[in-house]
């Protein structure tokens, strides 16, 4: 999640945030992609702070919502639907204040087989997230027993904000993990650049070899087998907060929104091994030091845009759908402060235009996706989900 410009939680959780942000659209933008139109996706139904949307994969027709305070509610993905039962209650040991909560969820990929989902989230005494497994009920399909908590993952967070959030499963099978820099200002304990920290990374486990533990190390993460002390479970470093990450379904690329300190936020194309920056620069810009700061192994953003345009970004996906041939094969992603939406077009890796498409997406706290790849937009100030129209 956020900024931490207070106790404020951008771009997802905590309260609402009230400062009006300019409407112009920045000089770097591109008309390509048209502009969109959002409408009421299930008009029934009303979410206590949603911040996850997702699918289980298994051709059921239905989707799921995370509410940041402990629960996760299913119903049929059906613009009719009246009603949203409750999958999973975990709200007795979630914290859920600020940008703390039930932060991510992901569904094995063979989930219609094993009944296995993950879940992220963070509670308190001691303050720290918990990576763990939840199993389906074997005698009803739509609820998950509380009790079958197994923690595969946990660790301590210094503050209660950039508590990352977001879980995926990668086209390789592995369970990916964001975590942010673990809170306050700048970075100030430098958990990010720290490679024997989980603080400020996208994570790689494989929860599916079991030989030396609750979960194992992919035999080609760039610290397996490490002499140096490094935490082997990293994918990638030097992010502040990157609260939401997708794959691009049809490249596998991982793409993150990366929330930023002072000036820019930041898109970023996730690669094995790579630093993206964080603390020692913001956006392609020195932060800490000032100068001098990039010995050339540092990757910049794909993307940036600056406090005038928003001041906390919510990663999207790379859109693969049928219903909006416009945005068919851009990067769509969002501002919490101010319901702004873009498209980002690129080639190679590298940005030939963005494009403003809406601003009208309520306070963005996540971007779904379901079975068909169609886009949603959880608002979580009023607790709808939006879907794009055309």
């Amino acid at each position: 999640m956020k900024r931490n410009t207070s106790s404020l939680f951008l771009p997802a959780i905590g309260m609402l945030l009230t400062i009006m942000m300019s409407g112009s659209k920045s000089s770097t933008s591109s008309p390509a992609a048209q502009a969109v139109r959002l409408e009421n996706a299930f008009p029934g139904l009303t979410f206590e702070r949603p911040v996850e949307f997702t699918h289980a994969g298994d051709g059921s027709n239905r989707v799921f919502v995370n509410e940041q305070p402990g629960r996760i509610r299913v119903f049929r993905n059906d613009p009719s639907v009246q009603s949203a039962g409750v999958y999973l209650d975990i709200t007795d040991r979630v914290s859920s204040e600020g940008e703390m909560g039930l932060l991510g969820l992901a569904f094995h990929p063979d989930f219609r087989q094993n009944g296995y989902l993950y879940v992220n989230y963070t509670k308190r005494k001691p303050l720290e997230t918990i990576i763990a497994r939840f199993k389906v009920s074997a005698s009803d399909p739509n609820r998950i027993d509380p009790s079958t908590e197994t923690v595969m993952l946990r660790f301590p967070q210094p503050y209660d904000n950039h508590n990352g959030g977001k879980l995926a499963f990668g086209p390789d099978g592995y369970l990916y993990i964001a975590t942010g820099d673990g809170g306050a200002w700048g970075d100030q304990h430098n958990y990010a650049q720290n490679r024997s920290s989980l603080l400020g990374k996208i994570l790689r486990i494989d929860v599916d070899n079991t030989t030396k533990g609750l979960y194992g190390i992919p035999a080609d993460n760039p610290y397996a087998g490490n002499q140096e002390g490094f935490r082997e479970e990293i994918y990638a470093y030097g992010l502040r907060n990157p609260w939401r990450f997708s794959f691009d379904r049809q490249t596998g690329q991982l793409w993150a929104g990366d929330v930023g300190q002072n000036e820019f936020e930041e898109i970023d194309l996730i690669t094995k091994g790579g630093n993206y920056g964080w603390r020692l620069k913001e956006g392609g810009r020195c932060y800490n030091p000032r100068h001098d700061c990039d010995n050339g192994q540092l990757i910049d953003p794909v993307h940036t845009y600056p406090r005038t345009d928003g001041v906390s970004v919510t990663g999207g996906f790379v859109y693969r759908g049928s219903q909006l041939p416009s945005l068919r094969g851009k990067y769509i992603f969002g501002d919490y402060s101010n319901g702004k939406l873009w498209a980002l077009s690129f080639d190679n890796n590298r940005k030939t235009s963005h494009a403003l498409i809406s601003g009208d997406g309520g306070s963005i706290s996540a971007f779904g996706e379901d079975a068909a790849g169609e886009l949603y937009i959880l608002d979580h100030s009023s607790g709808k989900i939006k879907r794009f129209m055309q």
